[in-house]
């Protein structure tokens, strides 16, 4: 059904039921995200995609639009939860971005550029979490898991359907786990699709480092907001 809602003042025409970062993206409106995917799932646990709905603190890839939704995306106290948001996560890891396998073409890093982030305004916590080093084919760098929890949702073993990917504990003792015996059943294009679905350099493929040349970079500053706007503008 053909419905209206207003996003920053800006009246919109879109359909019933079809999720709200889509719908601002093909309007012009760039809500940041990490662990949303489009045509997946959403978890709605990063939280970087927060808006205000009707009055409500909302994850923004978890809302489907409705009728005479009202949505605040730009407002300057919204804009400035979502940049804390980006802060926490730099503050609760390890994340050093010129020596980082995925330095640009990181998600985090990306949004970091987005929302103007210079340096976080929480205490760094240094956490130590320890590589894991078990499996074959894959390691994870757990310093840089920002638990977004796309790798545990999203890959399975094609011939049990069991989880590759786990979280354990809680609170600042949680961890990224892999395991091994289904992690080194894995065919090299699921590998590689592991790696890419990671936003951050926290898998990566055993013995390929930096395999790209630097300047070749694929997020930069503003890249990230013209990429989603430009494809959800061309899937509309």
């Amino acid at each position: 059904m053909s419905i209206q809602i207003t996003i920053d003042g800006m009246e919109i025409n879109t359909e019933e039921g079809r999720t709200l970062v889509e719908v601002a993206a093909e309007n012009g409106v760039y809500i940041p995200t990490l662990c949303y995917l489009r045509n997946q799932s959403c978890l709605g646990t990063c939280r970087v995609c927060a808006v205000r709905v009707n009055g409500n603190i909302s994850a923004g890839c978890t809302v489907r639009v409705g009728k005479d939704m009202v949505v605040e995306v730009n407002s300057a106290e919204v804009a400035d939860m979502r940049k804390a948001i980006v802060e926490m996560l730099f503050a609760e890891g390890n994340h050093n971005c010129p020596s980082c396998e995925k330095s640009g073409r990181c998600q985090l890093q990306a949004v970091g550029y987005e929302v103007g982030m210079t340096v976080a305004r929480f205490p760094y916590r240094f956490e130590k979490r320890p590589p894991e080093f078990a499996a074959g084919k894959i390691w994870l760098e757990r310093d840089r898991c920002i638990f977004c929890q796309r790798c545990v949702n999203l890959m399975r073993d094609a011939a049990s359907g069991k989880k590759i990917f786990s979280i354990s504990n809680r609170g600042h003792r949680a961890r990224i786990e892999i395991d091994v015996g289904l992690a080194d059943a894995m065919p090299p294009e699921q590998v590689k699709q592991a790696v890419d679905l990671c936003p951050v350099g926290a898998i990566l493929e055993k013995r390929i480092g930096y395999d790209e040349p630097i300047g070749q970079r694929k997020y930069e500053v503003h890249s990230l907001r013209e990429r989603t706007l430009n494809t959800e503008g061309a899937s509309s």
